[in-house]
């Protein structure tokens, strides 16, 4: 019977508080509850909330919250407390367990909703046009890239990106109005040329201590921002500018026979992609020994290539490579043998 009152009066406390009439009428004729039997109920409670706490960091699903594009400043600053939480949570669980596997994946989504908040989707169009560049919306949302304007990641999943499709410059769309550098490809088409001295270096007095493409202030030791330099230019350059990408230097190649990759800024780079199967190098002229001390250029001069039937002077820096590694031969001879049993065996003009 004792138990029944208890129950009673534990539902009692727990009535619809919105539905005054059903209190009044369960309450009415009623003693109201002894003090000790309510902190008893309430102890309970409080004993099995606290047995296993709830993980709660903001994920839970919210029918009354407010519509997306709606967003102040208190949601990001609270995603952002929500966030150390969970990094301090994570620290203080024991290592490997299932707790804490479960507090990473939170600390995932929280992370991803704070970007998302911070950089909302607009409706993009699909082609944009600046600076030369041919800015293309990519459509990819599981790619990872990097900004090459704020050298951060491009998260493709909840980020609209663009490539630019002449020298495939990557940016955010949001960093494509801080763009200031055009695109290599027009570079290319104006002044097909490489520079050949060997890392022609100026010093870092001739740049005024800056970058020499965005004229940020750098310096070998660091501060405040590392000086690197470019194998091709010889000039140096910020981190954002020069990412260490390597590339075969052409003046390397040409004075040397080297074709050990160099640590490039990010123009040089592009610039050497996009150079590479052009045809613009006179080895005659520029370092006619070459072909004493190199067996294979002597051959490929005699053989077919399709801008050698126009001129057998000029190379590509892709010849080169193929050149050096064997490649080039074999697919010239190849080539040789089938336009040789075609004019002498095949050709029906011959045979008439």
């Amino acid at each position: 019977m004792e138990y029944n009152e208890r129950l009673a009066r534990f539902r009692q406390g727990h009535v619809n508080p919105f539905d005054r009439d059903e209190i009044d009428s369960q309450t009415e004729g009623k003693d109201p509850p002894k003090d000790g039997v309510k902190a008893e109920i309430f102890s309970s409670e409080i004993k099995s909330q606290n047995s296993d706490p709830p993980m709660d960091l903001g994920l839970a699903e919210d029918h009354f919250s407010r519509p997306v594009g709606l967003f102040v400043a208190s949601d990001v600053e609270q995603l952002k407390l929500a966030i150390e939480e969970c990094k301090r949570l994570i620290l203080e669980l024991p290592e490997h367990s299932e707790k804490q596997k479960d507090a990473v994946v939170k600390l995932i989504h929280l992370r991803l909703k704070l970007q998302e908040l911070q950089d909302p989707e607009e409706d993009e169009p699909n082609l944009q046009v600046m600076l030369e560049h041919r800015f293309s919306k990519e459509k990819s949302k599981s790619v990872k890239q990097m900004c090459d304007k704020c050298s951060t990641i491009i998260w493709g999943l909840i980020q609209t990106w663009y490539t630019c499709t002449g020298c495939y410059y990557r940016c955010h769309s949001k960093c494509m109005s801080l763009i200031n550098k055009p695109c290599v490809r027009s570079k290319v088409s104006h002044q097909s040329e490489y520079e050949l001295n060997i890392c022609p270096e100026i010093g870092l007095d001739k740049q005024d201590y800056r970058c020499s493409e965005c004229r940020t202030p750098i310096s070998l030791r660091g501060i405040p921002n590392e000086a690197r330099q470019c194998d091709y230019t010889g000039q140096y350059y910020c981190s954002s500018c020069h990412w260490n990408d390597t590339a075969i230097v052409p003046a390397r190649v040409i004075h040397n026979w080297e074709f050990e990759p160099r640590k490039v800024c990010r123009s040089s780079m592009r610039y050497l992609a996009l150079m590479m199967p052009r045809p613009v190098l006179r080895l005659k002229e520029i370092n006619p020994l070459l072909f004493n001390f190199v067996e294979d250029l002597v051959e490929i001069r005699l053989q077919d290539r399709q801008h050698f039937v126009e001129n057998d002077d000029m190379y590509s820096l892709q010849d080169l490579i193929d050149t050096s590694n064997g490649r080039l031969s074999c697919s010239l001879t190849e080539i040789h043998t089938t336009f040789a049993k075609h004019i002498k065996l095949d050709c029906e003009g011959l045979l008439l």
